[in-house]
């Protein structure tokens, strides 16, 4: 089974052929392509991995969507000062399908 790690947004996701991945957002239309930085392939062949990354290796993705994650509140509160906070947050995701893993070269 042929998968890859790549980097976007400063984090590492597991890439898959067909599968679909959420990262940070990404400024792209829905449909769009892109490539991602692979730092490590492992196919038949064995595992390569990259120094920082592999560099005849590209992972092409398409955007599926832009999403919103769950909502996480963060509540402050100090204890017989009647002090109170509440924020919500949602992070904002790209959802990305995975089209291939392609060795150039």
């Amino acid at each position: 089974m042929t998968y890859a790690i790549v980097e976007s947004g400063g984090k590492q996701y597991r890439a898959v052929p067909g599968e679909v991945i959420e990262v940070d957002r990404l400024p792209k239309e829905v449909g769009e392509s892109i490539d991602l930085k692979v730092l490590l392939v492992s196919d038949d062949g064995g595992v390569r991995v990259g120094t920082p990354y592999v560099e005849d290796v590209s992972v092409q993705a398409s955007v599926v969507a832009q999403v919103k994650g769950p909502k996480v509140i963060v509540f402050k509160y100090h204890p017989k000062k009647r002090y109170r906070r509440k924020q919500g947050h949602r992070q904002q995701y790209t959802r990305l399908k995975i089209e291939a893993i392609a060795a150039e070269g």
